[in-house]
């Protein structure tokens, strides 16, 4: 444990945040004395109604609230919250019709665009007024297979507009992994791009949408934009005509917006998963916006007129999570394609060629920046950044270490986890607090959150399973196709009935904040001691030869044994001393139980759509049995080299 923190943000800092701002005003309200985290996390927790209704009000929520806060609040699932309000949440992303930035988009050193508030309400009102001539209504599905760009934004708010519901993924996704999701959804509109760029390549996509178009027949206009090329061909792609023309056939003007009840279906979410086909995870317009509000104006600081940026695809949450910082007037920094091309200071100079505030990305992308050696801080300013944000895997120590001593040392970085299935997060972090290294600063406010141990006990400062206690805005609707519901229970509340049951294998420490450990599922238990994969990974990639590894335990002699797989610097072999180093490395920073049996090199790491490793899917295959859904890998062939391997049979 660290002597003290990190950082810690000064007094005046404090004050000027938009979390002080809450407390201050809540306390005025309600006839408290909130002037910590702490008292604001417990206040959010034990008068939870009182909370959320107060962030509807102080974060601006345009619609009608209605009295009826949270209706069953005992039951998880089956809590209702807000239920006589009505809202549109396009309408709340688009309180801006002003010539300062919304949208701005760089796809690799190919594109570089700009959209203002008034160009891009502008044109969601075409888009909208398209989508109803084409018979688009409430409850309809509208999907995407599109890149992080401007037109994504648009085509998803119109959507909204209206009360149609919006699913995207992005144009990497092989045809099956396209089907496997669109084709439970049954949409009636698909927005689809030509092609794409990433590395410095070119990528077309059109012959994919041939074969996707195939096999939607419930698309009845798919809509094409124009990417990597003006005009691309439409030939062998029934009832697509091109944006423009879709848009342009209608003048811009006040768009209609169609208020709903709260939980009305907003977005249909994926499951990353490598075992069967994506859940159909249904998310709400109020549940989600107010959720979104919250973790930006209060977690992540964002202001009117920030400029807010993730590495994100249209296929994982934080791209609508990117998205709904508009509802805080901040404009959107959009980047598609590879953060390291043409090198690896490319979003560093993003960031300071668009006064970058928020820089949000990835705990494999920071930990491959200090691996290329390039020093942020000799060469880029990041003056106007005021936090980072990492999320995708646990943010480990050294990487804290590289973001202060070589990126920027004053800077909020915030380590945050959640996921697709509540399209927010459970721990996020605090502008009001310090961090400590390794730890994901808080529990997020209005989230109930513990660990608990084996028997269902609350624990602190030891590991177990993070759980949430009690209902909260942003939980699913349900699951598509799942009208009893049994799939969702099974999903979330099997293990605890009433109690929502992550996945994550965590600590809860001494400061409040959370360590990470990896998966639940993926927890390693040699001679019945659980360890946390995160545990060896943080380790083995200290080591300068390996540029990323895999962990899994493999069944053995009436036990497990664990299986480390590595991926070497280009040209580089493993040999017994590297192998004998890596062993060392790992038990005397950890334990001896961590050192794994059998050490085996790859080409290639299997990773999802979302930059997430499989270790699920590598489990199977190294035990003889079939991965069932290799469509959510980005790059399944990797998973070649851990099947049939000779050396675990002995």
């Amino acid at each position: 444990m660290s002597a003290g923190p990190m950082w810690a943000p000064s007094p005046e800092r404090v004050q000027a945040t938009r979390m002080t701002a809450f407390m201050r005003a809540a306390s005025a309200r309600h006839g408290l004395r909130l002037d910590d985290y702490a008292g604001l996390y417990d206040w959010s927790i034990d008068r939870r109604e009182d909370f959320w209704r107060f962030v509807w009000d102080w974060c601006g929520v345009r619609g009608t609230r209605g009295d009826a806060v949270l209706d069953d609040g005992d039951r998880m699932p089956g809590s209702r919250w807000f239920r006589g309000a009505r809202l549109n949440f396009a309408e709340n992303l688009l309180r801006r019709r002003d010539d300062g930035d919304a949208l701005v988009f760089r796809g690799e050193d190919q594109v570089s665009v700009r959209w203002s508030h008034r160009e891009m309400y502008d044109e969601v009102s075409r888009v909208a007024r398209a989508l109803r001539a084409a018979g688009v209504h409430s409850g309809d599905r509208v999907a995407a297979f599109m890149p992080n760009m401007p037109e994504s934004v648009i085509a998803m708010l119109a959507t909204a507009s209206i009360g149609a519901i919006w699913s995207s993924c992005s144009p990497d996704f092989g045809v099956r992994g396209v089907i496997d999701r669109f084709g439970q959804i049954a949409p009636k509109v698909l927005f689809a791009v030509d092609g794409y760029w990433y590395n410095g390549n070119h990528y077309d996509c059109l012959d994919k949408l041939r074969s996707i178009m195939a096999e939607l027949p419930t698309v009845e206009r798919l809509v094409m934009t124009g990417y990597t090329q003006p005009q691309p061909s439409l030939d062998g792609l029934p009832r697509a005509l091109m944006w423009e023309s879709f848009a342009g056939a209608h003048a811009a003007g006040e768009i209609e917006y169609v208020r709903l009840p709260f939980d009305h279906p907003l977005y249909i979410m994926f499951s990353s998963g490598t075992t069967g086909v994506p859940k159909c995870i249904v998310h709400g317009a109020g549940g989600t916006l107010l959720q979104h509000l919250k973790e930006h104006q209060l977690h992540s600081d964002v202001r009117p007129d920030d400029r807010v940026y993730y590495f994100t695809t249209c296929s994982w949450m934080m791209w609508n999570w990117l998205v709904s910082a508009l509802a805080s007037e901040a404009t959107l920094l959009l980047y598609d394609g590879s953060p390291f091309h043409p090198g690896p200071g490319v979003v560093f100079e993003y960031a300071d060629a668009e006064r970058m505030t928020l820089f949000g990305t990835s705990a494999k992308y920071i930990e491959s920046v200090a691996k290329s050696g390039l020093v942020p801080r000799e060469r880029y300013s990041l003056a106007s950044v005021r936090t980072m944000l990492s999320t995708g895997s646990p943010l480990a120590p050294e990487s804290f270490d590289f973001v202060y001593q070589q990126i920027k040392a004053d800077l909020c970085l915030s380590s945050i986890s959640g996921g697709t299935d509540i399209i927010s997060c459970f721990a996020l972090g605090s502008p009001i607090l310090p961090v400590w290294r390794g730890e994901l600063q808080c529990r997020g406010l209005g989230m109930a959150v513990e660990i608990w141990d084996e028997e269902s006990r609350v624990i602190c400062g030891e590991r177990g399973e993070l759980v949430c206690v009690h209902s909260f805005p942003s939980m699913p609707l349900g699951f598509w196709n799942d009208p009893g519901g049994a799939k969702y229970r099974a999903a979330y509340f099997e293990r605890y009935p009433g109690v929502w049951c992550h996945g994550d294998y965590a600590q809860l420490t001494e400061h409040g904040g959370l360590i990470i450990y990896g998966r639940s599922d993926a927890v390693l238990n040699p001679g019945g001691v659980r360890i946390g994969t995160a545990e060896i990974y943080r380790q083995v990639e200290q080591i300068d030869e390996v540029l990323e590894s895999l962990v899994v335990a493999q069944e053995w002699e009436n036990d497990v044994r664990i299986v480390l797989f590595v991926r070497l610097r280009d040209g580089l072999t493993l040999d017994n001393v590297l192998a004998t180093r890596i062993r060392i490395r790992i038990r005397e920073n950890t334990t001896p139980r961590h050192v794994p049996a059998k050490i085996l090199q790859v080409s290639e790491i299997p990773r999802t759509k979302s930059g997430k490793i499989v270790e699920l899917a590598v489990r199977e295959i190294v035990h003889g049995r079939p991965v069932k859904n290799v469509e959510a890998l980005a790059n399944p062939q990797a998973l070649a080299d851990f099947r049939d391997r000779i050396e675990l049979k002995s």
